[in-house]
């Protein structure tokens, strides 16, 4: 198992390669928590993620043997860029092997940073096999994205940072996948004050972690499609299970829209770009999955920045959804002249705006006299659109929404 003092000496090791994060105290977000909440910025390393440390660290003990060899890793995502950047740096070549479904922007990114990019299989586990047959037929080294001890170590790095930030924290809350960022982070706090509480979490599409312990050993848990598809594996690592089990004082589950909704908030309260995976944590603590009290001071790590632009605005329309400040209505009013203007009229004089507007004769299970109007409105909140619902139904309209 990783000890603490290989994550100190990792530590010493990266300094200089990857950015030290800032740690700061929540600003717009601060009302919405139930705690002092702290940030810790993971978001805003070099290749916009945490994998930048365990990379860094894992090149950086290579041997003149394996360096000349050239290193090889399976990822969709952060890893594959973290390992790229760096390798270069260390004049090391590397191949990524991602999925053909890989974003194009990942794709174009790891092979910026400097390395070969073979898209292989439509699944992550398909890019992990032909990875395997390369490193039989080439002989390069195989670099784990999160099952190996230099790996833990350099994450934990982050633990370390976290001490000297905020030495009177209580409480930690971290998003987990394969368990090498919660492991490093909980090694280096639980030796540093034992009392220390470390929560992970995990998407509900991917449950493997909290499968694992449910079962008291790693089990295959093949995750569905999710908006936190950085934490989305089949499976908690051999390393990193006994270290959580040890560790980590709970495993808990946020859905897509609270995952969404975290997003947001981060986006438009914090001026921070995270994506799904990061803003796990946020959506733990914000849903009351992670009890906290005012006492306490929690640190929640945003993992990760790199969130695909063209997933930006999906993932922000349905965190306005979830919030209530977006929603689609079908009403039914009578095919007359003026019912349309008076049901505007009627949503505007209740301060909803109508951003999109249609009307469903032919196909709309309505009787021959009446018209559903299909509105999708701004609102202030879930309550607000229940009031203008109420008041809808209130002038005599029919009024279902669209969830």
């Amino acid at each position: 198992m990783v000890t603490f003092e290989q994550i100190r000496a990792a530590s010493a090791r990266i300094e200089g390669q990857v950015v030290r994060t800032s740690c700061t105290p929540a600003l717009g977000t601060a009302d919405l928590a139930p705690c002092e909440l702290w940030y810790k910025f993971e978001n805003l390393q070099r290749t916009g993620s945490f994998k930048d440390r365990g990379a860094a660290n894992r090149l950086s003990l290579l041997t003149d043997d394996e360096r000349a060899r050239g290193v090889i890793t399976a990822s969709a995502g952060n890893h594959a860029q973290a390992l790229a950047l760096h390798a270069a740096r260390a004049g090391v070549r590397a191949t990524v092997v991602m999925p053909e479904t890989t974003p194009l922007v990942k794709v174009a990114n790891t092979r910026r940073y400097g390395a070969e990019v073979v898209l292989h299989g439509t699944s992550f586990y398909d890019a992990v096999d032909e990875a395997e047959r390369r490193v039989s037929e080439q002989g390069l080294l195989l670099v784990p994205a999160f099952d190996d001890d230099a790996i833990i170590a350099g994450q934990g790095s982050i633990g370390l940072e976290l001490i000297d930030q905020v030495p009177d924290l209580d409480l930690v809350i971290v998003p987990i996948g394969g368990g090498g960022l919660i492991s490093g982070i909980a090694i280096a706090l639980k030796a540093w004050k034992p009392e220390v509480r470390i929560v992970g979490v995990e998407a509900e599409a991917a449950q493997s972690a909290r499968a694992a312990r449910d079962s008291g050993a790693i089990v295959d848990l093949l995750p569905e499609e999710t908006i936190a598809d950085g934490i989305a594996v089949k499976r908690v690592g051999q390393r990193t299970f006994p270290i959580i089990e040890e560790h980590v004082e709970d495993i808990v589950v946020v859905s897509d829209e609270e995952i969404a909704s975290a997003v947001l908030l981060l986006l438009e309260r914090e001026r921070t770009v995270v994506e799904g995976a990061g803003a796990a944590p946020l959506a733990a603590l914000l849903a009351g999955r992670v009890p906290a009290s005012a006492e306490e001071t929690a640190v929640v790590v945003l993992s990760g920045g790199n969130i695909d632009v063209n997933m930006v605005a999906r993932i922000i329309e349905r965190g306005l959804v979830f919030d209530g400040r977006s929603a689609r209505l079908m009403v039914k009013v009578r095919d007359r002249p003026g019912s349309l203007a008076r049901l505007t009229d009627a949503v505007a004089a209740l301060g909803a705006n109508v951003l999109d507007i249609g009307h469903r004769r032919s196909y709309a299970d309505i009787s021959v006299g009446d018209v559903e109007i299909v509105m999708h409105l701004e609102t202030r909140g879930r309550e607000h659109v229940q009031e203008v619902i109420g008041a809808l139904e209130s002038r005599g309209h029919r009024v279902e929404e669209d969830t």
